[in-house]
């Protein structure tokens, strides 16, 4: 059975963009997340507008910045 953890991230909108800082320096931003997708892990998954599906190991990450899009 699985648990459905919902992220806080969904509270800004159905779809946002994140830039997520990785340990060592490198940034990446990922326009069109969609929110109800989040779910949380050892790998954090989720799909966005494009169709692509994102999954990123918690264990680089430093920060997540967030942005909400305008729909």
């Amino acid at each position: 059975m699985k648990t459905n953890l919902l992220s806080s991230v969904n509270k800004e909108g159905q779809y946002v963009t994140q830039i997520i800082h990785f340990k060592g320096g490198d940034r990446k931003t990922i326009h069109g997340i969609d929110t109800v997708t989040i779910e949380t892990g050892k790998f954090t998954k989720f799909n966005c507008k494009d169709g692509r599906m994102i999954m990123v190991n918690d264990d680089n990450v430093n920060m997540i910045e967030t942005f909400k899009e305008e729909v």
